[in-house]
């Protein structure tokens, strides 16, 4: 845009003298960056229209026409020679710096900005400008760690901060030396020395300056107790024996030791909390050292009360260190206690279908530990004080097959037990209690009543013959001896095929699951039940269970003889009937002489009884 064209705007909206410097750099060819839209190329200004023609990147805004006045407060110029700018007129030499001259782009940046120095956010922008916004982050994450070690930049101790390009280069182990001579503070001390030492990649250029360095830490350690925790101490320990380590033969007799340290140690719970999570694998390793007769107990108890990193570190060494079973028997017993809290409880859920993990697990997939996640969810809820979610309670509702796999060894009475424990949990919406319990009822049906208070269901005593109970007894062992364990080893190999949303073997082993499981159930209300009998009680007077029946049709004559014995004992082919049927039903009560108006083979019209007898009688 001429001056003749920025003087008429600035008259007609005296408000734009304010922006004349960026109305002057809007010239054809220069890129600008809006709020909105992104990057764009100035085309023209069209005087009889009075506006700027832009070519946007976006492609529904190419050729789009702007008044200025209305977009000069939403757009920055790029200044001619700029990265961004250089990189649209030539991407294939910006393209390859992007590559292999990492540093180089971000110290183009910064040349770009005022006073040398740029925020974060003002990199980010250029950077996603430049490499694309689905992109620059990994190239981005990864140059900051090339940033860090280059004398030229001064990187950012905090992310308010900006990264600055120095005038005078300064090595960064040279800056760091520096603060760490200046500040007071022990642990900040420790913190800088730990910096140093990932910094200097050869620690001959340290060997000058080791001597005082080792010699303040240790100062710090030993006089500081006040100020540090036991957790920083035996930080700043490992962090002095790292840097020592080229200058002494042996640093774990430099006073104050890590074994001294953690000798006077009340909780180690609580030190291994505290340490950063770097060093949890050193801390395990100086137990077994330190503590030869009872590290085992220890670990263990960092593993009862830990979470996060450190809980699954704890375990990993222990089963590195061949104590699995010692750890899968502290968690039976946990579980059966109630004694398990709720990171110990997450990690064996998200677990227990792990290659490494499986099979171990597999003996804590109980209805107990289906208790234990209940009573922790519940615990939890009671202790917060904000609406931050249960991750526990998050990992019962999205994994579908976690309460089908641990009530697939339930009693009726058990998985009825859970289901209200569940109701009364506090740690779960009343819409997510709603879908948990429909887990509970596809194998359970009669839990149902628990929900809908439904108990139409027919509670009365099962008369069966001692043979028919002996076999529903046999059924019911099969299915949990062998039937549901092949079932649960068959889930388990069909996970290992993949996707198991695409996986056609899991879901129809997991059918299969859901019917042996309503069966199980159903037998076992059945058994509960049963009540024996051998028949000998019936009348003779009378139908009952037991009593063989001669009927007689009374307008064709047809004669027919059924047997009336237990709720279990149909055999139609034999005309031996249930006393549960409708016929059976039908018939009890009735004596020799009297009709009942029944239907037998399709058809239906009255039958009298024209004899009877005790079926143990005749058999």
């Amino acid at each position: 845009m001429d001056k003749e064209v920025i003087d008429a705007l600035i008259e007609k909206k005296p408000k734009l003298i304010a922006y004349r410097e960026k109305l002057e750099a809007m010239q054809p060819g220069s890129f600008i960056v809006h709020k909105s839209w992104g990057l764009g190329q100035i085309v023209s200004y069209d005087q009889a229209l009075g506006k700027v023609i832009i070519n946007f990147e976006n492609e529904e805004k190419q050729g789009h026409a702007m008044d200025p006045a209305f977009f000069v407060d939403k757009i920055d110029v790029i200044p001619e020679g700029h990265i961004i700018a250089r990189h649209r007129q030539d991407p294939a030499e910006i393209d390859q710096q992007l590559k292999d001259s990492r540093v180089e782009i971000i110290i183009q940046i910064l040349q770009q900005k005022n006073n040398r120095q740029a925020s974060i956010l003002d990199i980010e922008k250029t950077l996603s400008l430049l490499i694309g916004e689905s992109k620059y982050k990994k190239w981005w994450n990864a140059t900051k760690k090339e940033l860090v070690k280059d004398p030229r930049i001064g990187v950012p101790a905090k992310k308010s901060e900006p990264y600055i390009l120095r005038d005078v280069p300064i090595s960064p182990e040279e800056e760091i030396l520096e603060e760490f001579r200046s500040i007071r503070n022990s642990k900040n001390k420790i913190l800088l020395a730990e910096k140093l030492f990932a910094l200097s990649t050869d620690k001959t250029d340290l060997k000058k300056d080791l001597p005082e360095i080792l010699d303040t830490l240790t100062q710090s350690i030993k006089e500081s107790s006040s100020q540090l925790s036991q957790a920083d101490r035996l930080h700043g320990v490992w962090v002095r024996n790292d840097l020592a380590r080229d200058i002494h033969e042996d640093v774990e007799i430099l006073e104050p030791t890590s074994a001294s340290i953690i000798q006077e140690t009340a909780s180690f719970v609580n030190l291994a909390a505290d340490l950063p999570s770097g060093y949890y694998g050193r801390l395990l390793d100086l137990l077994t050292r330190v503590f030869p007769e009872k590290w085992t107990t220890i670990t263990l108890s960092i593993i009862k009360e830990g979470s996060g990193k450190l809980l699954s570190e704890a375990i990993s060494f222990l089963t590195k260190q061949d104590q699995w079973d010692l750890l899968q028997e502290s968690m039976d017993r946990w579980v059966s206690e109630q004694g398990i809290k709720s990171p110990v409880l997450l990690w064996i859920v998200k677990n227990r279908q792990t290659k490494k993990y499986e099979k171990t697990l597999n003996s804590l997939a109980t209805p107990k530990l289906l208790s234990a996640i209940f009573y922790a969810i519940d615990y939890e809820a009671l202790q917060k004080t904000t609406n931050k979610r249960i991750p526990l309670a998050d990992v019962l509702s999205e994994d579908r097959d976690l309460i089908p796999d641990l009530l697939a060894d339930a009693d009726v009475e058990t998985a009825r037990d859970l289901a209200q424990s569940l109701i009364s949990n506090q740690g779960f919406e009343e819409l997510t209690k709603k879908s948990l319990l429909a887990r509970f009822i596809r194998q359970f049906p009669t839990i149902q009543e628990l929900v809908t208070g439904d108990v139409s269901e027919v509670k009365d005593d099962l008369i069966v013959s001692q043979k028919s109970f002996d076999a529903r007894q046999l059924e019911y062992k099969e299915l949990v001896e062998v039937k549901i364990p092949e079932n649960k080893e068959a889930i388990a190999t069909a996970r290992e095929h993949g996707d198991l949303r695409e996986n056609a073997e899991y879901k129809m082993a997991r059918e299969d699951q859901t019917t042996l499981m309503a069966r199980k159930a159903q037998l076992e209300v059945d058994l509960q039940r049963a009540q024996i009998t051998d028949f000998t009680a019936v009348s003779a007077d009378a139908v009952g269970i037991g009593s063989i029946v001669d009927l007689e049709a009374g307008s064709t004559g047809q004669k027919v003889t059924y047997s009336i014995l237990g709720a279990w004992d149909s055999d139609p082919d034999k005309n031996i009937l249930s006393y549960k049927t409708p016929l059976g039903q039908s018939l009890l009560g009735s004596s020799v002489g009297e009709s009942v108006e029944i239907e037998i083979d399709n058809l239906r019209e009255t039958w009298t009884v024209k004899g009877l007898a005790r079926w143990v009688d005749n058999n």
